[in-house]
């Protein structure tokens, strides 16, 4: 049976090599109904991930990639993103260069 928290059904979450620096270092079990709630939940446990996700407005910031399994959400619906509980999240941290 799937634990549940405050937003129902535990999400797996994985973040990149660059943001585990400041996040979990492995996958993480949260609970979220959206992409945004579940960021929030991740600054609160993690507070060193706070504006490396989002920008000052709450918005994505434009080199963060968020999959729900495995579908790029980061240019359609972002942080609104609906989550039912059952999906596997990865946030990536894009690197350019020049």
């Amino acid at each position: 049976m799937a634990r549940k928290g405050r937003w129902g059904t535990m999400l797996e979450v994985h973040l990149d090599s660059w943001l585990r620096e400041f996040g979990p270092r492995g996958s993480e079990k949260m609970a979220a109904d959206s992409v945004d709630h579940l960021i929030d939940a991740l600054e609160q446990k993690y507070p060193r991930l706070r504006f490396k996700l989002r920008d000052e407005t709450g918005k994505l910031r434009r080199y963060v990639r968020v999959f729900v399994d495995g579908e790029d959400v980061s240019g359609t619906t972002g942080g609104t993103t609906a989550l039912s509980g059952s999906e596997t999240i990865d946030i990536l941290h894009s690197i350019a260069g020049g």
